[in-house]
């Protein structure tokens, strides 16, 4: 019995100093251990702050939906918007079809002939018996003269101020009682009046 216990006792000396550095791991372990669990909690209560003020962010979000915005058009608005798109197309195709047949217009004037030019109206033209007369009234001069293919009053005036002969489309007007200028007619005859 002495061996065994001398065996024990060995057994204890030889355990001592093992136990004490088996303690200082386990304590170096545990402390370890300690931290991580404390990093953890704390990665937790963060992660609940954020779950948190996600969850509240979500609340508003599902608040500000709900209500009606005045950024959304509504199904009125929505048929009034195509009502206008059709006018604006129904009178992009109607300008379309105009300027359509304006360029075929300009087409035939284009390659129609070139008008004859006008000649210059002669204020000597001799009336039919070849002098000046005087009106029927027997107190204004004047020459008579037989409008021609072309003429208009404003070349007729223009050629008689070439040959220093003073008068103005308004006393041609005033001369003719019932002359149209826009409606003059070749071989028509006409009064010019002068001084």
């Amino acid at each position: 019995m002495r061996r065994i216990s001398f065996l024990i006792l060995t057994a204890a000396l030889c355990a001592a100093p093992q136990a004490p550095a088996q303690d200082a791991a386990t304590q170096e372990r545990l402390d370890k251990l300690t931290g991580q669990i404390e990093d953890l909690l704390a990665a937790r209560a963060e992660q609940d702050k954020r779950i948190s003020a996600l969850t509240s962010q979500l609340s508003e979000l599902r608040e500000q939906s709900a209500k009606p915005n005045a950024n959304y058009a509504s199904q009125e608005d929505l048929k009034r918007l195509a009502e206008a798109l059709r006018e604006v197309d129904r009178k992009r195709l109607d300008d379309y079809d105009k300027i359509h047949a304006d360029l075929l217009k300009l087409g035939k004037s284009l390659s129609a002939p070139p008008p004859t030019p006008r000649r210059a109206v002669d204020p000597a033209q001799p009336t039919g018996d070849g002098t000046t007369s005087t009106k029927a009234g027997g107190d204004e001069k004047g020459f008579e003269y037989i409008v021609q293919n072309g003429d208009t009053l404003s070349t007729i005036v223009k050629a008689y101020r070439e040959k220093n002969i003073k008068v103005t489309v308004e006393q041609i007007v005033k001369a003719n009682p019932g002359l149209v200028p826009e409606k003059i007619r070749v071989g028509q005859k006409i009064f010019i009046p002068h001084d």
